[in-house]
């Protein structure tokens, strides 16, 4: 299964209370809840680079499913982990938040669960 593409954010849920969760600053959070971020994939085999632009942020990841790898968070932490593909979905346990990730057409979906608040993030692929 291929995620590869751009795709640009259509709707969240619960942004605010989980961005508040992870310990993102107020200003940052006011900042980033009403732009589209852009999210683009690259994919070679297992070989995946997934960079999330958001207004000036841009978060990078290079990873190999199924290998550690260094994944910088939301909070700019840099940690140690695996991304898997289970079930046709990239999973991964970034400490508390758990992250799933799948693709139906050209809907790019990522949930990621801290305790008892879900951020769900639905994207179009755009290209």
């Amino acid at each position: 299964m291929s995620f590869a593409g751009t795709y640009e954010l259509q709707s969240q849920e619960n942004f605010v209370p989980f961005m508040k969760a992870i310990g993102l600053p107020d200003d940052i959070i006011e900042m980033g809840k009403d732009i589209k971020s852009v999210t683009q994939i690259e994919q070679n085999g297992n070989h995946l680079i997934v960079t999330v632009t958001t207004g000036p942020k841009v978060l990078r990841n290079e990873f190999n499913l199924g290998e550690e790898s260094e994944i910088e968070t939301l909070t700019e932490e840099k940690i140690k982990t695996t991304v898997n593909l289970v079930d046709g979905k990239l999973v991964v346990q970034l400490k508390a938040v758990h992250s799933v990730t799948e693709i139906s057409g050209d809907i790019l979906t990522n949930v990621m669960t801290l305790k008892d608040i879900i951020y769900k993030r639905v994207s179009k692929r755009v290209a």
